[in-house]
């Protein structure tokens, strides 16, 4: 292990240590809701809910666009992945991505995240059961990914994405990057991993209904009580967030592995957190997975996560993949995900 090899896994095994730290002594103000864009906080991907959302270091499937571009280079080939969910309050989460690694250097990726619900009422204090019309809300991502291998154990990776969000006659737009690492050591190839998701600009609502008719003073009789004007909202941030993690395969036999991970978190709309998990494989062909999600964090509603997958391979053609997880939110409902890939 040369000079720089120690000095990298020093440096990311104290940034883990410190996040964790903070997540089980530190005692901060929650600022949950305080920032745009939060479906970006929704994670994707069956098999790594299942291990309790503790993926930055292990991410290599098609998933690798959300959790961590740099591992996309460790896909072997090309890889898609469809993932469609029933989240909380009946609404939609679909998540879509794509990977193709070229030369077992250099990956590219597309992605695609959307939530969407159904349309409702529009009410107002007048009209409390309906106008008549209705309306609908949506957030959607679209993102381009590349991911290139430095040296045998370094890889790095980008992903830069469009956001929009939309409700009624309102909208509103940003752009956002994504960076990500992960280093192989020396040490039973153990992996450390680190991503920065949403780093970009903030967001601010317009469209036609902030568009108002405003009476300057309405104390002065005989002037324009209709002067046109405008509602001015706030910008908010993107859902920034840090993700350190480690993980490493406790057994590998012909028949058998047993690989566990753990990732700490620092966002910025809410209290620093770790996830845990573990992955079993029989074969590489039937797994087993389980994990707690937001350890440590003060009033979180996740917590305990389990899933189990299997890899069909179609004779030398393709494999294809199929994967569920279970997440347990506390006092809402339990939600339930599906994940189909397809690699070839």
């Amino acid at each position: 292990m040369n000079k720089i090899d120690k000095y990298l896994i020093f440096t990311l095994v104290c940034l883990v240590a410190n996040t964790g730290l903070k997540a089980g002594f530190i005692k901060d103000v929650s600022k949950v809701g305080t920032t745009g864009a939060p479906f970006l906080e929704i994670e994707a991907g069956a098999r790594s809910i299942g291990m309790g959302g503790a993926f930055v270091a292990l991410a290599d499937d098609a998933t690798a666009t959300y959790w961590n571009p740099a591992g996309m280079v460790k896909v072997n080939g090309n890889e898609a992945i469809f993932n469609h969910v029933q989240w909380l309050a009946d609404i939609n989460y679909d998540y879509v991505s794509f990977i193709s690694n070229f030369d077992g250097n250099n990956a590219f990726g597309v992605s695609y995240t959307g939530l969407s619900m159904g349309d409702m009422k529009v009410r107002t204090v007048q009209e409390p059961e309906g106008t008549g019309e209705k309306f609908s809300a949506g957030s959607m991502a679209l993102g381009l990914s590349y991911s290139r291998r430095l040296t045998d154990r370094f890889t790095i990776g980008f992903t830069g994405k469009y956001i929009n969000e939309n409700i009624y006659h309102e909208s509103t737009s940003a752009f956002a990057m994504d960076i990500g690492t992960q280093f192989r050591t020396p040490f039973k190839n153990m992996i450390i991993g680190m991503s920065i998701s949403n780093f970009g600009n903030k967001m601010k609502m317009v469209g036609k209904d902030l568009l108002i008719k405003h009476d300057i003073d309405e104390n002065i009789e005989g002037n324009n009580d209709r002067i046109s004007g405008h509602l001015d909202t706030d910008k908010w941030s993107l859902p920034l967030l840090l993700r350190i993690g480690v993980a490493m395969d406790i057994l590998n036999t012909r028949y058998n592995r047993v690989t566990i991970s753990t990732d700490a978190m620092h966002p910025n709309d809410n209290l620093e957190s770790i996830n845990i998990g573990g992955e079993y494989s029989f074969r590489e062909f039937l797994f087993l997975r389980a994990g707690y999600t937001n350890l440590f964090l003060k009033d979180g509603e996740e917590s305990l996560a389990a899933g189990a997958g299997i890899n069909y391979q179609i004779r030398n053609l393709a494999t294809i993949k199929l994967d569920y997880a279970y997440s347990d939110f506390g006092i809402l409902n339990d939600v339930h995900r599906f994940s189909i890939s397809l690699k070839f």
